[in-house]
């Protein structure tokens, strides 16, 4: 519609979503709109070329504990835990990692990851893994954002589910988690699920129904008054905060014309013994969520690592912080109990939710196209704090452990190691934005990809994909 429009249709933003009984809400979260499409079609159908899983265990679990054991270390470093065989000669993992040392043919791990410079708070770390970045740039999109912005699929739920926001404290949540960085609103997540709404809970409810039910010819109505929104600049061109608001009101009048997507968040469908497999815990059931998402084509899916509380504990802290395991220091009991914080509660619960997941996709024939990605921001230092009270360890960048499944990822083989303490790598560093480029090898993305906002672009990885990987 041009600038010299009738006055009788330019409307207001507020009339608008009054007329068409659309939430201001609602349309501010891109994300959340995306959920209303493709409900008609059959799970599985509609799987992306390749989709990626991301496993994020919020916190910062313990190498020396989980999959980089050191038994001939020292008393005051080495942990209580035994390392065990697993199918791969050499690949030795926590013995709590009972499932997961059947499946190791299955996945790479890498034991040489590491922060450049000494980043040891959870806001900066999480911020630079997710963006695949080292010195990210405050407005830097993240992962899932920059692959909704390279292979958008209009045709699934959202092309970036992010299964239970972090909350609670904001050290653990980055700043861009929720608004696509400088890639803009359109490219942020769809949120699903919290601390009391969760896909383990009888009770847990899908983002269903965000837009009500309006009758086509009202909404093609609603879509004309929407042209008359239009502001612009000097130059007569529309404003970019202008097209990206009608962008995503265009997108919720389509959406209103579905027949919503709620068809993979119910978990119902899945026999009761699939979902025993998975552990009737929050991270158990998001791992089977994401299953189903990836499924219905949703290319990344990010999922809070957040276990749950302890079966028999008051409590459970936020869904951010199962694996910032302090200790004492913190009030969090022991790092090495079966508490809320404990890797005797946490560690069991991923590898039974992580074991399922693949199996599951290999059985599906779907995990030569998923990329499964396992790690925390980063690791636990080599010293157990106050080991003689409730012991736990504090925050360690300079060397961690992260597992990569599927994608073409080569399985069976441990890249990277660590010292002898597991304190600083001692062979094939890895940075984040060495993994950031290795998922966007993984999906197919050009690592020479530059992508901006008017006129100024930036590279989507100035990392090296690690390529011995695949094969």
């Amino acid at each position: 519609m041009s600038r010299s429009q009738s006055p009788s249709l330019r409307v207001s933003r507020r009339q608008l979503l009054q007329a068409g009984g659309v939430s201001a809400l609602t349309l501010g979260m891109p994300g959340m709109v995306a959920a209303r499409v493709g409900g008609e079609r059959e799970l599985g159908k509609g799987a992306a070329p390749r989709s990626c899983i991301f496993i994020l265990l919020c916190g910062g679990p313990s190498h020396l504990d989980t999959w980089d054991l050191k038994p001939e270390a020292p008393d005051g470093i080495r942990g209580p835990y035994k390392p065990i065989a697993t199918t791969v000669p050499g690949m030795r993992i926590s013995e709590l990692h009972t499932r997961l040392a059947t499946l190791t043919q299955h996945f790479c791990l890498i034991r040489s990851m590491h922060h450049v410079g000494n980043i040891s708070n959870h806001f900066d770390a999480m911020h630079h893994l997710l963006s695949g970045q080292a010195n990210a740039p405050l407005d830097s999109p993240y992962l899932g954002s920059i692959l909704s912005k390279v292979r958008p699929n209009d045709q699934s739920i959202s092309s970036y589910v992010w299964l239970i926001k972090c909350v609670g404290d904001p050290v653990f949540c980055a700043v861009n988690i929720g608004t696509g960085g400088h890639l803009g609103a359109g490219h942020s997540p769809l949120f699903v699920g919290s601390a009391t709404n969760h896909p383990a809970m009888p009770t847990f409810k899908a983002p269903d129904e965000l837009l009500p039910a309006v009758e086509n010819g009202r909404m093609d109505d609603r879509l004309r008054l929407l042209e008359g929104l239009n502001s612009y600049d000097s130059s007569g061109v529309v404003h970019r905060s202008t097209r990206d608001w009608q962008a995503l009101h265009h997108r919720a009048v389509e959406l209103t014309k579905g027949a919503g997507g709620k068809q993979a968040f119910e978990l119902d469908r899945e026999p009761q013994s699939v979902r025993d497999r998975y552990g009737m815990h929050p991270l158990g059931q998001n791992l089977l969520l994401a299953r189903r998402l990836v499924e219905s084509g949703v290319g990344f899916v990010t999922v809070n690592g957040w276990t749950g509380p302890a079966k028999g504990a008051v409590g459970g802290g936020p869904p951010a912080s199962s694996w910032d395991m302090h200790g004492s220091e913190m009030g969090m009991g022991s790092a090495f109990g079966e508490g809320s914080y404990g890797m005797g509660w946490c560690l069991p619960c991923l590898d039974e939710g992580l074991s399922a997941l693949l199996t599951d996709l290999e059985d599906r024939g779907l995990l030569e196209s998923t990329l499964v990605v396992v790690t925390g921001e980063f690791g636990r230092t080599p010293t157990i704090n106050q080991p003689s009270i409730l012991p736990g360890r504090q925050h360690w960048p300079s060397c961690y452990s992260t597992i990569l499944a599927g994608g073409g990822i080569r399985g069976g083989m441990v890249y990277g190691q660590s010292d002898k303490i597991g304190a600083y790598v001692k062979d094939k560093p890895v940075r984040p934005q060495d993994l950031g480029a290795t998922i966007f090898h993984s999906l197919g993305v050009p690592l020479d990809l530059r992508l901006g906002n008017d006129g100024f672009t930036r590279p989507i990885s100035t990392g090296e994909p690690m390529l011995e990987l695949f094969g």
